[in-house]
């Protein structure tokens, strides 16, 4: 694929690193010197230092040879021109662009929804850009999903589907401490598929050799209601989550506050239980008097504090080192990582934190924060998603982006349609998690004699850097 991004800062040049690696041909543009020098330092593909929504310039990086531009400046209304100046001349390209504005990622949201059957053929999408992409909503998603599942560690999920990827630490007093991958169904009669093991450092796809050991951490395809079991198993317990505080009334908070107190719309499972007043139960803490105000009226079944959740007679004198979760959500992520770390060691069962990237990621989980939600990487994880074809449908980054979980739809000119997984197996290249027939609504854990079908869509874990090349014998297009 040929793509441009515009945009040099941050999610740029990820965005720009994991497209190279996958020998795709990159361009990126940016206007100010410094980020292009920074930039250019990095990635091995052509930078140029120039205005992104000047066609001109957009043709002289092969706009009209793209396959796909992603706009990822700082400035919403630069993106969203971007695109619409592309749409006007080269339609055919894919158009992704990041907002920040929620008004207008809302407004567009709502206007496609209410006039969906206007759009496609000859009629072109708002603005010209066909996927807008908001961090805010991205990460406030994964943090309510990570609430869902009890908060047990970076939780994957997949529409209608209660099969899940949770993230478990395996304990001194687990049974599975020194047992073998290919001996583990003795100790359980859990349904489960290991996706991958952290040890010492190392991060690989397993195989029925894999030993576990005290101090690993896995990745486990089960299904969502299993999670208290694989808990036990691996030396955890899992405590029912009755009080949350969410630390920041902000945007993001907003949002996760909006899906949180309203759990029957979302189908919450027996990890969450709101008992009495909701009042006494979910707690909204923040600095700013402007943002608590608001936060009072729009939520009146929560109780919302004006006060810095770092004071330990204010969190003592309100009860929160006794809640069960705290979920620390505001624009400072580096505070997040240490007052989630803080709240922890005063009492509370649980923390999630927002942070800035999954490099951060890394260092809140060695602070002792249980999921750390990296902003950053969300928005890279849902571009991606777009950008790898109408048969990927998402696309999961885990354990700092050394490897990616997708789901897919098995194409008519697949290599491997119509062979059992035993067949096409590729020990440390790739591992099928699950799949789904065309035929029916849910997924269901693969093994060996699963038959891949056209039309099948199917959930795989492979390296990041094999990624392409393992996707194109699903999809059946070149490499």
């Amino acid at each position: 694929m040929r793509i441009v991004i515009v945009g040099a800062g941050f999610t740029g040049v990820q965005l720009a690193k994991l497209l190279i690696n996958e020998k795709n041909q990159v361009a990126v543009i940016d206007n100010n010197e410094n980020t292009v020098r920074h930039a250019s330092n990095q990635l091995d593909c052509t930078v140029l230092c120039a205005d992104g929504n000047n066609l001109d310039t957009l043709e002289e990086v092969g706009i009209a040879k793209a396959d796909a531009l992603v706009c990822v400046t700082s400035s919403d209304e630069v993106n969203m021109i971007t695109c619409s100046l592309v749409d006007a001349v080269y339609p055919d390209v894919l158009k992704i662009a990041r907002v920040r504005n929620y008004a207008y990622y809302v407004n567009t949201a709502s206007a496609v929804k209410k006039h969906s059957n206007e759009f496609g053929g000859k009629r072109r999408p708002l603005y010209g850009i066909n996927y807008m992409i908001h961090p805010d909503v991205e990460a406030a998603d994964a943090i309510v999903q990570a609430v869902e599942n009890g908060a047990v560690g970076n939780v994957l999920s997949f529409d209608n589907s209660d099969l899940v990827i949770a993230r478990f630490t395996i304990e001194e007093e687990s049974s599975l401490d020194g047992v073998a991958l290919k001996d583990i169904r003795s100790k359980t009669e859990v349904k489960f598929l290991i996706s991958y093991v952290e040890q010492n450092g190392d991060t690989a796809l397993p195989s029925g050799g894999t030993i576990l050991n005290a101090g690993n951490t896995v990745g486990v395809l089960l299904d969502k209601a299993d999670i208290s079991a694989m808990l036990d198993l691996c030396g955890s317990k899992q405590k029912e989550i009755r009080k949350i505080a969410l630390i920041g009334a902000g945007r993001i908070g907003n949002i996760i506050a909006e899906k949180l107190i309203k759990p029957q719309k979302r189908g919450f499972g027996k990890l969450i239980s709101f008992a009495g007043k909701r009042g006494q139960d979910f707690v909204i803490i923040d600095t700013d008097d402007d943002l608590t105000k608001a936060a009072s009226e729009k939520f009146p079944e929560a109780r919302v504090l004006r006060a810095d959740a770092s004071d330990e007679a204010f969190l003592r004198e309100e009860g929160i080192v006794d809640f069960d979760l705290a979920i620390c959500a505001t624009h400072n992520h580096e505070m997040n990582m240490v007052l989630a770390a803080y709240l922890e060691s005063l009492g509370v069962d649980q923390s999630i934190s927002l942070v800035s990237s999954a490099a951060f990621g890394e260092i809140a989980t060695k602070l002792g924060v249980d999921v750390p939600v990296p902003l950053r990487d969300a928005v890279v994880d849902s571009i991606m998603s777009h950008l790898r074809g109408k048969s990927v449908k998402e696309i999961h980054t885990v354990t700092n982006g050394e490897l990616e979980v997708v789901e897919c739809e098995v194409t008519a000119s697949s290599k491997v349609s119509g062979k059992s997984l035993r067949e096409i197996s590729n020990p440390g290249t790739f591992l099928v998690l699950m799949t789904k027939q065309n035929s029916v609504d849910s997924y269901k854990i693969a093994d060996g004699n699963t038959i891949i079908h056209s039309g099948d869509h199917i959930v795989l874990i492979t390296e990041a850097e094999n990624s392409k090349k393992v996707l194109s014998h699903f999809s059946g297009n070149s490499e």
